[in-house]
């Protein structure tokens, strides 16, 4: 019996390492990965630049508290704001963490200008904002708050895309709202752009904050830098994590100058958060993203390999009903006749790695730098599972 927590249902594989979009299991045999750790591997596995800068800090310093100046901090926020919204950055481990900051953050900037009664977030039905009590509560999803006492207090949910609904919903205790431009867990939903302008504006109208958790979305999966970006507006507060690290343990929280600086000193901290050897991974993964023309393949090769999905899924119809998603964060829609778990085992099978989402949705999120081939593979790869579905998907629609 293992030692862990049975927190997961993991499947029965293991993996000794990783190339590219390949992971290796501990008889040699390859699987392309199209999960990426749940969005994470955005550069795929061992990406040369990533190692190189890992290694090298390494050999210099590991840790350092923040109650000292970290240079790879200051220059990798510095970066982070140049190319977004932002004019602050918190750092933190993981998204759940950075959620965790933009949640009192909110709150935090409130009682710094006079109204501390304005402590409550706009939330939407679906979400997923992390796995600790304050955001398991945000999320509000009832798998994810049974059997941990009553849901911290603080958050109203909502039917996304009703923006009457919002309105009706801000109070004079309404600090902001927090949403995902496209929401990864649950089901791969790609949240209107003209919803989330209706957003900024409802925001600006009222004075209260506008949240992007861009925790899944961020660092480049949608095709863009940040998600948010093909909405044409900008929230207050983001919070980043999974890409952002490539696969080293890495959350951010960033804010305007307005709204970032009432974290004063010993309003929030992290022992970890920001530690060099996270930095010097940031660092070189903005390398790679930044560089010119990567976010335009990326784009690019990611609507050729939605148009691929759309055509498998027009051929069997009888187990997809529905290719969402943007970038390569896609979703296969299953349709009743199957459950995306039994898809996601026959991928694995066919030596493909996905994920489940909710809404019987199987999630597509290979790395960033997947060419033709690996699309080609992946497809075959799919075609093949299918097969080995169509029976029993056969069955459960007669």
């Amino acid at each position: 019996m293992s030692a862990l927590f049975p927190t997961y249902a993991r499947s029965a594989l293991s993996f000794e390492r990783g190339e590219g979009a390949w992971l290796f299991d501990e008889n040699g045999e390859r699987y392309l990965d199209f999960g990426s750790g749940v969005a994470v591997t955005a550069l795929g596995h061992s990406h040369p630049h990533l190692v190189e800068a890992l290694k090298a800090q390494a050999d210099k310093v590991w840790h350092v508290s923040n109650l000292h100046r970290i240079p790879g901090q200051e220059r990798l926020a510095e970066r982070l704001c140049e190319a977004s919204f932002a004019d602050r950055v918190f750092f933190a481990n993981s998204g759940a963490e950075a959620n965790e900051a933009a949640i009192k953050l909110a709150r935090r900037y409130h009682y710094a200008n006079g109204h501390p009664e304005r402590t409550r977030l706009i939330a939407f039905e679906g979400a997923f904002h992390g796995r600790t009590l304050a955001t398991i509560a945000a999320g509000g999803q009832a798998k994810h708050l049974e059997g941990f006492g009553e849901p911290m207090p603080g958050f109203d949910h909502l039917p996304a895309g009703d923006i009457e609904a919002v309105k009706a919903a801000v109070t004079e205790e309404t600090a902001g709202i927090i949403v995902e431009p496209v929401m990864g867990e649950g089901g791969v939903r790609l949240i209107d752009p003209g919803f989330l302008r209706d957003l900024r504006a409802l925001c600006d109208d009222k004075g209260i904050l506008l949240i992007f958790d861009e925790v899944q979305t961020g660092m480049g999966r949608t095709g863009r830098l940040f998600a948010h970006k093909w909405s044409g507006v900008s929230p207050d507060i983001m919070s980043l994590a999974k890409g952002l690290g490539g696969g080293f343990p890495l959350g951010a929280c960033l804010a305007t100058e307005e709204v970032g600086s009432t974290m004063t000193p010993g309003t929030h901290g992290s022992t970890f958060g920001g530690n060099p050897l996270a930095m010097a991974v940031g660092n070189a993964v903005l390398d790679v993203l930044l560089e010119d023309g990567f976010l335009e393949r990326v784009s690019e090769t990611a609507l050729r390999f939605k148009q691929r999905l759309a055509a498998i899924k027009d051929e069997h119809s009888d187990i997809f009903e529905e290719v969402r998603g943007q970038g390569f964060l896609l979703g296969l829609k299953c349709t009743s006749s199957i459950s995306n778990g039994d898809l996601v085992k026959a991928l694995a099978a066919q030596h493909l790695l996905t994920v489940q989402a909710g809404d019987n949705v199987v999630r597509l999120l290979p790395p960033l730098i997947i060419g033709e081939a690996e699309i080609d593979a992946a497809c075959e790869k799919i075609e093949a599972a299918c097969e080995t579905v169509a029976p029993a998907a056969a069955a459960a629609s007669a």
